[in-house]
């Protein structure tokens, strides 16, 4: 399994994952979950996968082959290089993911392995704004909005709730960098399927370009840093917390667990013949 996550904010992108492989207890690898595709001035993409390892290293292949018509001068076929917009860009990671499917689809049908792959496509093309897509097997895709800035594929329930609690648009590329690598380590304490190394991209807005390309290891200082302060300070929080009161009538308790009309009665079995 893996833990993808890519945030779209206004001043940029940031793109995280791990590489952890496994196909059982004993066969536990690495293998890079991201790709970056840089056109410097024209375009910048960063494509994260999950899912079937084989499947998404034929998707990320084709890619580089796959081309749709282009429906408005039917000129030269459109290619990932070539895009006009990310959504055209999607639309060519779509088509790959298809043709994949109809490559191999019935081979792994047949050998009891189900066609799963997820995929993030984000980035900027010259001429439009960033975007952001959440593509599926099926090679169908949805847009990241303001309202949901962010897509995660894999594990992602464990790294959810620090996502929903601190990201807004307006949040600063560090501090969702900061936010995306909090989402990880819980991942990372949580599930063993997910693991070290990691790799991370943010993208600055209108550059077409990046040089904030870093992989994390164990032995990166500001990632283990990380990990010891935010277990530290959690359990800090959870401490100043106060404890439940169920008497409302306790002295100084503002906050009552158990209010007086609210009980609930458990269901109780009554003495009967049986019982003798």
């Amino acid at each position: 399994m893996t833990y993808c996550v890519a945030i779209k904010l206004n001043a940029g992108l940031v793109f995280l994952s791990d590489s952890r492989t496994n196909a059982g207890l004993d066969q536990i690898s690495s293998f890079r979950k991201m790709m970056i595709y840089e056109k410097r001035g024209s375009r910048f993409l960063v494509l994260l996968s999950a899912g079937n390892l084989s499947i998404a290293q034929s998707v990320r292949e084709a890619l580089q082959t796959t081309q749709i018509v282009n429906e408005e001068n039917r000129g030269e076929p459109t290619t990932i290089w070539n895009a006009s917009s990310m959504f055209d860009a999607a639309r060519v990671l779509g088509c790959a993911v298809r043709n994949v499917h109809e490559r191999d689809g019935e081979a792994l049908r047949q050998a009891g392995v189900e066609f799963n792959v997820s995929l993030v496509l984000g980035g900027q093309i010259r001429g439009e704004q960033m975007r952001l897509f959440q593509v599926y097997s099926a090679g169908n895709f949805i847009e990241a909005t303001d309202e949901t800035p962010y897509f995660q594929v894999g594990e992602s329930k464990y790294g959810k709730p620090v996502l929903d609690r601190i990201l807004t648009p307006d949040t600063s590329l560090d501090d969702a960098a900061k936010c995306a690598l909090v989402s990880m380590d819980s991942t990372l304490k949580s599930n063993l399927s997910v693991g070290l190394p990691l790799d991370m991209v943010l993208y600055e807005v209108n550059r077409y370009e990046s040089d904030k390309i870093v992989c994390i290891d164990e032995g990166n200082p500001y990632f283990r840093m990380l990990h010891d302060r935010w277990g530290s300070e959690l359990r800090k929080a959870f401490d100043t917390i106060e404890s439940p009161q169920w008497d409302a009538g306790a002295p100084a308790c503002a906050s009552p667990l158990h209010a007086p009309g609210c009980r609930y009665q458990p269901l109780r079995k009554t003495s009967g013949p049986l019982d003798r």
